[in-house]
């Protein structure tokens, strides 16, 4: 079954236990991150958990960085604090809704009309809900899917001109790899269908809802971050060849204090966070890492799992003509976007 077009040796297993419960990690954030000057960073759902914490460290090694982000207000309050928190000021507020497809075409937009270069986008902006299906996106898909996957889908796609002009150095004169590095969760394995993407809850509209139903909420965020898996190793698989790098992540999200939880029931979020025993600065760890280390630039169509470990995802994400399937599904939901 394909897998990547990394050039390293298949990774081994990393069992589930493992997955939870983490060995201490052997590359540390901010300690292993290296100088970035120079390099361009966005940042999608920076204003809040995980995304904040990595733009606070990406801004404290000298990375000009976009935070990109649905609200303002809260956008311009994490950028405040990681000011004050850093000494540094080199952050940049994008206007950024990845549920409604003519927002993501807007800060494409707004972003290529500010920057000629692109070095890493991180796609880190995540929804859950439930056990109920969610809301659907302005354009009527299922809200996880349409964050996690149709939304940065896109992004990525409108951004790939100017990160393969930066891979080329057609601005800096040296041409250099970019990547575009997927959270995504042990979910995809855990939590999605048995059946990998049940096409028919992808659907527009109402006609969907029957479907999304029978799967609930966690099979939606399940069947999301399958998505997300699947399409970070499709983009490896086309533009490999061009420099870009891309590499999707499980960050150990259950055990970290993040605001993923934000949609859950009370009483759950609750139970969850009395047993969350990892800080944010741990749950950075495994996306600075694909996102700015050596190492990570020959881990082409990779999986990662916390803290920054090599990891074989599950059967349904290494399914080539899925993913296939999957690339030319968004691509017929973004045409005339």
């Amino acid at each position: 079954m394909p897998t990547s077009t990394s050039k390293l040796p298949p990774p081994a297993r990393v069992g589930s236990f493992s997955e939870k419960w983490p060995p201490k990690p052997t590359w540390k954030a901010p300690e292993d991150v290296p100088d970035l000057t120079g390099q361009m960073f966005l940042v999608t759902g920076g204003n809040a958990g995980i995304g904040l914490e990595t733009c606070r460290v990406l801004i404290a090694r000298n990375a000009r960085v976009y935070l990109a982000a649905r609200s303002e207000e809260r956008a311009r309050a994490a950028m405040d604090e990681i000011t004050k928190s850093t000494g540094k000021s080199d952050i940049h507020f994008l206007q950024l809704d990845l549920a409604d497809l003519v927002s993501v075409r807007k800060a494409a937009e707004e972003y290529i009309s500010k920057e000629q270069e692109l070095h890493v986008l991180i796609n880190n902006a995540g929804v859950l809900y439930s056990p109920g299906i969610g809301p659907q996106t302005t354009q009527g898909y299922d809200i996880q899917f349409g964050v996690h996957v149709l939304g940065h889908y896109f992004l990525t796609m409108l951004l790939m001109p100017t990160l393969l002009r930066t891979a080329k150095g057609e601005i800096s004169g040296t041409p250099r790899p970019v990547r575009v590095v997927s959270v995504s969760s042990d979910a995809h394995e855990m939590t999605a269908p048995s059946r990998g993407i049940v096409w028919e809850s992808l659907e527009k509209g109402d006609a969907a809802i029957p479907v999304r139903k029978k799967l609930q909420g966690h099979r939606l965020y399940g069947q999301s971050k399958l998505g997300v898996v699947l399409i970070s190793s499709e983009l490896a698989r086309r533009y490999g060849d061009q420099d870009v790098v891309s590499v999707s992540l499980h960050p150990g999200t259950w055990g970290v204090d993040s605001e993923l939880l934000r949609n859950l029931h009370p009483i759950i979020a609750w139970i969850v966070r009395k047993i969350r025993i990892y800080p944010v600065s741990l749950g950075v760890i495994t996306s600075l890492y694909a996102a700015t280390s050596e190492a990570a630039l020959e881990m082409n169509g990779e999986y990662l799992t916390a803290w920054a470990r090599r990891q074989v995802p599950s059967n349904h994400a290494r399914d080539l003509q899925t993913a296939e399937r999957l690339w030319k599904w968004c691509e017929e939901q973004t045409a005339g976007f």
